[in-house]
């Protein structure tokens, strides 16, 4: 898994990681991933609002309390919800800023990943306030899907979504090589390419020379059947001439031969 980092800029949703380039603009805007978890006597949701590209606008008809700080790009809400009654936002947390984005690239599933770093919060387990971070995995894929609330541990969201603009341009490293040996050099392809291209033509030859000979033979003598092949005597001797050829070599391999055979020395 390759990665970098981005750490004195703002993160502009572009990322290269070795050849691969990535314009993550077409998944820019605002989205949100939730989820619903049981507390009776009453329940909990866990809404994440983000923005790849760009810092989270404030939200009209909110509370400013209510909502994560300037500068974030990812926001966790949790929201309590008991029956018919007002629901209650309990906690608000800047869990992803513009800053110090981590990116790394996926091979299977095939995509990327980004990690944005939030502010610190209190935590019930720790004395002293937690990190928090926020990391999506972005799935290549052909049509764009909602983002998914994976978990959320106390200190990082992580959420998965499937997006065109995760399948990056250029040639990434192929981490799927074949083993043995097996794998083919341009130049052996090239050779390989170049016979099967002569034998091919060899072949048409042979289909255009009896195809031309037999409408020949047939539009100026009136042919049919098996005169029609041309050269049909030529043909018809191969047989013997390849037996003769076969005869002749093994007879010039055969042990004890000898090409003064026939003749005795004076």
């Amino acid at each position: 898994m390759l990665a970098s980092a981005q750490e004195d800029k703002p993160f502009d949703c572009y990322v290269s990681i070795g050849e691969l380039k990535y314009d993550l603009h077409s998944a820019s805007g605002e989205h949100t991933a939730s989820r619903e978890r049981d507390s009776p006597p009453t329940r909990y949701r866990d809404a994440v609002r983000f923005n790849l590209c760009e810092d989270l606008k404030p939200q009209d008809g909110i509370a400013s309390e209510d909502q994560c700080p300037s500068g974030t790009r990812a926001c966790l809400t949790k929201t309590n919800l008991k029956g018919q009654e007002d629901s209650r936002i309990t906690a608000v947390i800047p869990i992803g800023n513009s800053t110090g984005v981590e990116s790394s690239r996926l091979s299977s599933p095939k995509g990327l990943q980004l990690t944005f770093h939030g502010s610190s919060y209190p935590s019930l387990s720790s004395p002293e306030p937690v990190p928090q971070s926020f990391t999506i995995k972005l799935l290549c894929s052909t049509e764009e899907s909602s983002p998914q609330f994976d978990s959320y541990d106390g200190k990082e969201v992580k959420v998965e979504w499937s997006v065109p603009a995760a399948c990056g341009m250029g040639s990434p490293p192929s981490d799927d090589k074949p083993s043995g040996g097996d794998e083919k050099t341009p130049e052996e392809e090239t050779v390989g390419s170049g016979i099967g291209y002569f034998f091919l033509l060899l072949f048409l030859a042979f289909v255009a020379y009896f195809a031309l000979g037999a409408y020949y033979n047939y539009s100026t003598y009136g042919a049919t059947g098996a005169d029609l092949i041309p050269h049909r005597d030529f043909w018809r001797e191969v047989p013997y001439m390849l037996r003769d050829v076969v005869s002749h070599l093994c007879s010039s391999f055969r042990p004890g031969s000898s090409s003064r055979g026939g003749y005795i020395a004076v």
